[in-house]
């Protein structure tokens, strides 16, 4: 096999000094020496060598210095990209260390004998060779930082307390990097993302199979099964997927469907409680969102195709690498479709706006919505229903802590409207605020996802660590006698970002996105000047 078919990294403290192992003699390991003794034994020898620029931790290395590697990799590096990575890290904000304390926490959860394969998004086409902007995996970039696609990870667990990482991605092509631009390629995975063994994703049967072959359990997430309409018009010869074909070799070794277990509720479990580095990536996103939204109130746009131009713009020149997700900007009636993301029409004067929006930095989003008038100031009717919504939103972000569950949240949330609309003279029923006034949910987690970790139950308690959004909003239909006609076809959502802190308190990463009615006039009028 060539070397770009396979490559391994197996490093033992030999002599004073490092020296390869082969993939051969991983069973040596496991009969003389425990690995986590293993990683002992290397990072004391690593102190002792002056002239070493790595810090290695078992067989994985976190550069603590420049580190001597390929120039051209499928993702920015802190060696080709340094104005957006520091050293050491792969992602930014990320540190390669962090990507492999997320794969430790993994193993822990996982049964000695284990393999957790999990595979990496592929480039999907719009018509022709015209492909939509890639997306990798959030589940694979969770664990790797990888962000090229034709890509999977096979994370096992032979003994406690550590874990061999597998990576299969695309190998080093000239000719075909001459026009997509460079790969990372297989040494790449190695030596850039700290893979323990790494192989081309063309031979990946012949390494799945032996992985298959030794596991006792296998964690694997199958997917979901093609539409109605798109299962009709293709054969079923055509729709083979790699979880499929995994299926058929899990198959072909004999072992039975209770060896396979699902692995989205666990990484999902994880995802959910965000680290500090987590939170400081999220803040930024948080911060240059809301930059973006305080500054777009005094532009005064006529148009809703404008506005969300702009939005994208601000995102992306104050430091975003793209907006997180497809927004919603609403003008006037439009604010009442929840999701309305056509944003095609005029912005009338007089009415309001509604934007639903954020950036993304790290692949981390921000999901920020705010409404204002268009012309800077707010009738009556508007301030008292954007006031009442504030207040509700306010008192929701109090209950961010683990005493509260966002479904016990949600029920304060009716509770608290139920008050605030009978304040302004909107008194409803209880079945007319939920289903009408107020249809949707109170929020959602937030991370690598705009709707992140669903698999995470909404009546668990808050954690620590938590990031969740608050958006209560209130959509008045017209032409509806049951409600007062000066808040026909008034929609407004105000909603921020949260974040649970160690001390289980609330802190809201969106806050530069003004929200008091005096901060939003105020940036209306103050950015005209």
């Amino acid at each position: 096999m060539n070397s770009l078919a396979f490559a391994s990294r197996r490093r033992l403290p030999h002599a004073g000094n490092f020296c390869w192992r082969t993939r051969n003699s991983w069973s040596v390991s496991r009969s003389s020496i425990t690995l986590r003794r293993l990683r002992v034994a290397i990072q004391q020898s690593a102190r002792e060598l002056s002239n070493i620029d790595i810090f290695c931790i078992g067989r994985r290395n976190y550069a603590t210095e420049a580190v001597e590697v390929q120039t051209g990799f499928g993702q920015p590096t802190h060696e080709t990209r340094p104005h957006m990575l520091k050293q050491g890290e792969l992602t930014p904000g990320i540190t390669a260390l962090e990507y492999h304390l997320r794969r430790a926490r993994l193993i822990e959860k996982l049964p000695v004998g284990s393999a957790a394969i999990l595979v990496g998004n592929e480039i999907k086409y719009r018509s022709g060779a015209v492909f939509y902007e890639f997306h990798q995996n959030p589940d694979f970039f969770y664990l790797t930082g990888f962000n090229e696609p034709l890509a999977v990870t096979v994370i096992e667990k032979p003994v406690e307390d550590d874990y061999v990482f597998h990576m299969f991605v695309q190998p080093k092509d000239e000719k075909k990097e001459l026009w997509e631009g460079p790969r990372t390629g297989v040494q790449g995975a190695i030596d850039v993302f700290n893979a323990d063994e790494a192989g081309d994703i063309a031979h990946i049967r012949n390494f799945l199979g032996k992985i298959i072959q030794r596991s006792n359990t296998l964690y694997l997430d199958i997917p979901s099964s093609p539409s109605h309409v798109s299962s009709f018009f293709t054969p079923a010869a055509k729709r083979a997927t790699t979880e499929s074909s995994i299926l058929e070799m899990i198959k072909a070794t004999g072992k039975k469907a209770n060896h396979i277990k699902p692995l989205t509720p666990i990484v999902q479990d994880l995802r959910s409680v965000k680290s500090e580095a987590e939170f400081m990536v999220m803040r930024e996103a948080g911060r240059i969102s809301g930059r973006a939204i305080t500054k777009a109130y005094g532009k005064r746009f006529t148009k809703e195709a404008d506005l969300s131009a702009y939005l994208d713009y601000a995102f992306k020149i104050g430091g975003c690498e793209k907006p997180g997700y497809v927004p919603v900007v609403a003008g006037g009636k439009n604010a009442l479709g929840i999701h309305y993301t056509r944003n095609d029409d005029l912005l009338i004067d007089g009415e309001m706006v509604l934007i639903d929006a954020g950036g993304q930095y790290g692949g981390y989003s921000a999901d920020i919505s705010r409404a204002w008038p268009i012309n800077g100031k707010f009738t009556d009717p508007q301030r008292d229903l954007y006031q009442a919504i504030l207040n509700v939103e306010k008192a929701c972000i109090k209950l961010c802590t683990p005493s509260y569950s966002l479904e016990s949240i949600h029920r304060a949330s009716v509770e608290y409207f139920a008050v605030e609309l009978r304040n302004i003279g909107l008194s409803t029923s209880m079945h007319d605020l939920q289903s009408i006034l107020y249809p949707h949910y109170i929020g959602h987690h937030l991370g690598l996802d705009v709707h992140d970790c669903p698999t995470v139950s909404r009546r668990s308690p808050l954690k620590s660590g938590n990031v969740i959004t608050i958006e209560p909003g209130i959509y008045v239909p017209a032409g509806d006698d049951r409600f007062p006609r000066h808040f026909w076809g008034i929609g407004i959502r105000i909603e921020d970002n949260v974040f649970v802190d160690r001390d289980g308190l609330p802190i809201v990463t969106s806050v530069e996105a003004a929200k008091e009615v005096i901060d939003v006039e105020a940036a209306c009028q103050r950015l005209l000047e």
